[in-house]
């Protein structure tokens, strides 16, 4: 069971993502549903650690194994989302990852995944231009070029 809820004044979501950086660029996603771009991950499960959560995430949504370098920022985000409007409350926990040794491709360029009913397209942003970029979380846009040795909590409105 995924650990969200919904209220009258909202959603929260506890959830678990990676960051996954090549030669200047940062691994990420968007669906069918999404016209913005976000990074790989989902929710944590019931009786899950955030850490199990992101590689089972990974080995869902892009059929690779990773490794975990190491958590960068547990993220207490209120915002609206985009599409649907629903405000939320989440928690994410970002995690520096290493999927080198996982086959992907690490060129420009989308590649395609499907994860049951989902389509995932997962693209190689360039970190330069992540600014200019619909993505989420706004955060990353500045702090992808600051990457501390140890977790950092943080809160972000948007």
């Amino acid at each position: 069971m995924d650990i969200t809820f919904k209220t009258e004044e909202g959603r929260f979501n506890f959830r678990a993502c990676a960051v996954i950086l090549q030669k200047g660029k940062i691994l990420a996603m968007h669906d069918e549903r999404s016209p913005y771009y976000y990074l790989p991950g989902g929710r944590v499960q019931l009786h899950e650690t955030a850490e199990q959560a992101v590689l089972r995430e990974i080995r869902e949504e892009l059929g690779a194994e990773a490794e975990i370098i190491r958590p960068l920022w547990l993220n207490q985000a209120f915002f609206t989302e985009d599409v649907e409007g629903e405000r939320f409350h989440e928690l994410c926990v970002y995690f520096l990852m290493d999927i080198s040794n996982s086959g992907l491709p690490f060129e420009s360029g989308a590649f395609i995944r499907r994860e049951g009913v989902h389509r995932h397209v997962f693209e190689w942003l360039e970190l330069e231009q992540l600014e200019k970029e619909y993505f989420y979380p706004l955060f990353l846009k500045k702090e992808i070029f600051h990457l501390s040795e140890g977790l950092i909590l943080r809160t972000e409105y948007e």
